[in-house]
């Protein structure tokens, strides 16, 4: 809950289990001050960068929810936590915690989630279902033949959540495995259709890969579907709404 002191007491998360929080980016002056006071030096410097005011605002807020998030499970204050970046960007905590604490997170038009669990990597993604986007040209270009295939035998009314769902897979799996997007699309394959369930279907050149990790999806707020990955499991995943 977003208060003055933009505290609150994060849920359990135990050894077995996932959470997500989505967040509305969209805040008002008095609470992107809050939370741009809690940003390090570089956070700031990065924000300032954006063209655009919205954007800036965006990630601003993103960011600074993101430290009370990871604050509230490990007990610490906001402004303390100090980030370390992968080749690829993605974000971990500098300092070890000794509870295990791994995260992630997405954004996409104004939305954000974030992804805790512990002692295993994790990735997330979210994406607006956009109809005019041009599914089916970029599913050719970055998907493998298989889901192409898979896309195009779908009814036309269901492609547009087929390959949203079908993105977000790929983009948590590649996360979670720390390559962002140095790992070509059409090297592993997930499910898809609307009505099967999230999954890694395999790797190529490890045929044992998919067997190691599970993929779930979920949708974080009308008009959004998202999908988180861990190298593990038989997991819960357990689904929070920031609000302000």
């Amino acid at each position: 809950m977003l208060r003055n002191s933009i505290r609150f007491a994060a849920p359990h998360l135990a050894d077995n289990e996932i959470h997500i929080w989505s967040a509305a980016l969209e805040r008002a002056p008095r609470e992107l001050e809050k939370l741009s006071a809690v940003l390090s030096a570089d956070e700031q410097a990065r924000a300032e960068r954006f063209r655009f005011q919205r954007d800036q605002e965006h990630f601003i807020a993103a960011r600074g929810i993101l430290r009370h998030v990871l604050a509230a499970y490990l007990h610490r204050q906001a402004a303390e936590l100090r980030f370390a970046y992968s080749p690829s960007r993605k974000p971990a905590l500098a300092d070890a915690d000794p509870g295990g604490l791994c995260f992630n997170l997405s954004h996409s038009h104004g939305l954000a989630v974030y992804a805790m669990t512990r002692h295993r990597e994790i990735g997330v993604d979210v994406e607006r279902l956009r109809s005019d986007f041009p599914c089916e040209r970029i599913a050719e270009r970055f998907f493998s033949p298989r889901e192409f295939s898979k896309l195009r035998s779908l009814p036309e009314a269901l492609r547009i959540e087929a390959f949203f769902n079908c993105w977000t897979r790929k983009e948590a799996y590649i996360k979670a495995i720390g390559t962002g997007l140095f790992m070509a699309l059409d090297r592993f394959e997930v499910s898809l259709a609307p009505e099967d369930p999230a999954a890694l279907l395999n790797v190529e050149d490890d045929p044992q890969e998919a067997s190691r990790w599970t993929i779930e999806s979920f949708l974080p707020a009308p008009g959004y579907v998202g999908a988180v990955a861990v190298k593990d499991r038989g997991l819960t995943v357990k689904s929070w709404r920031w609000k302000e």
